[in-house]
């Protein structure tokens, strides 16, 4: 299987002024968040990219459009990986939804969270989750177990695809935090993920490509699904 780079979207304007974006058609990156669009270019440069999956959402669009004007590559949108369908809570202040009673249930039992007029919680990690692991192997079939590739979505999203990997119950999903521009990787092999980055805001990220096998070796050798006893050594992974 292969190795997946979460991006979430760049600042946006909701962001900015602390409302619930959502769904909604028109909310595009502000200046930071086109700044940071174009930083990804560099932070990228030593990872080479099989392929760019993206919400259909534009914040996530303009994120990954320098990357894929870079790398000559194409977007592919996928519905699955749009953000939650927050229902009547699209577009008003975090600062009056936290006075909901709702509020308490996505802090503390996101499972059971429903948004009125929208979808649940659970029910958007089930979409992307299936999603994720549906492109995933797609790709892998393409380009091999060595490909790395990357997908734009949102914050819950990302975070609920993260709960998945790291083999969380989606109530403790709030523990994680994904920020804006941040990224943060998964490995997939045949029996388990490996969460090799979370929330990464540094530099290089060359360090997160799997090693190919030399050449020379004639018996064909897939990526290991077995975790380092003790811890890993900080080289790349050996095929």
């Amino acid at each position: 299987m292969g190795t997946v780079i979460l991006l979430r979207h760049g600042r946006s304007s909701a962001n900015g002024a602390g409302v619930l974006a959502g769904r909604s058609p028109r909310v595009d990156l502000d200046a930071t968040g086109r700044g940071q669009a174009e930083g990804l270019v560099d932070r990228l440069a030593g990872v080479p990219l099989a392929a760019i999956v993206t919400s259909p959402l534009l914040r996530c669009r303009q994120t990954v459009a320098p990357l894929a004007r870079h790398r000559d590559l194409e977007r592919r949108s996928e519905s699955r990986l749009s953000e939650v369908d927050y229902g009547d809570w699209t577009g008003r202040e975090l600062k009056t939804l936290a006075k909901e009673p709702l509020w308490r249930v996505v802090q503390s039992h996101p499972s059971a969270a429903v948004f009125p007029g929208g979808e649940g919680l659970a029910q958007m990690q089930a979409r992307a989750v299936a999603a994720v692991r549906e492109h995933d192997a797609r790709i892998t079939a393409e380009h091999g177990e060595h490909a790395v590739w990357a997908l734009c979505s949102h914050g819950d999203v990302l975070k609920a695809v993260l709960a998945d990997a790291l083999g969380q119950h989606l109530d403790a999903f709030q523990r994680l935090v994904v920020d804006p521009a941040s990224v943060s990787v998964i490995r997939y092999t045949e029996t388990r993920p490996f969460v090799l980055r979370l929330n990464d805001h540094g530099g290089d990220l060359s360090g997160v490509v799997p090693e190919k096998p030399r050449k020379k070796r004639r018996r064909r050798r897939t990526l290991s699904s077995d975790a380092e006893v003790g811890g890993t050594t900080g080289g790349k992974d050996r095929a």
